[in-house]
């Protein structure tokens, strides 16, 4: 269970104690769009080990590889939407800036607000490049 504490500070209002957690707490149309995330990124890459990290989900093998980020999560500043993450972004093959750079020095995300927004295949292939840049690979 979501857990609000006075004694939290005021970036992180609620404190998750699992992913269940997490998941639980979302509102229906963000959950329905991170589920479908997590899904893909175990199917896709299923040696992955899911943790909270920030209070949201990380998927790491050596290094955290990616993350979903909804905006009912209040620490984070994401204004809508689902965000998955890559946390070396930086280093895909992204020639037609599919992801979104922003300020960011390395990560890179892509921006959800239903699962007819999300290109499955693409989203595959960015997680198992992603996985490859985390083995060494690039």
């Amino acid at each position: 269970m979501a857990i609000a504490n006075a004694s939290m500070n005021q970036f992180q209002p609620v404190h998750f104690r699992s992913v269940a957690d997490f998941f639980d707490y979302l509102p229906e149309n963000e959950a329905t769009v991170a589920e479908a995330l997590r899904d893909l990124i175990k199917t896709t890459l299923p040696e992955v080990t899911e943790q909270l990290s920030y209070n949201v989900p990380h998927y790491r093998k050596h290094k955290n590889i990616c993350f979903i980020w909804p905006a009912a999560v209040p620490w984070g500043n994401i204004k809508s939407g689902v965000l998955i993450g890559f946390t070396q972004g930086h280093l895909l093959q992204d020639d037609d800036h599919y992801l979104e750079r922003g300020r960011r020095k390395y990560v890179r995300v892509k921006r959800f607000h239903a699962l007819s927004d999300i290109d499955f295949p693409l989203i595959r292939d960015l997680l198992l490049e992603a996985e490859q840049v985390d083995r060494g690979g690039r």
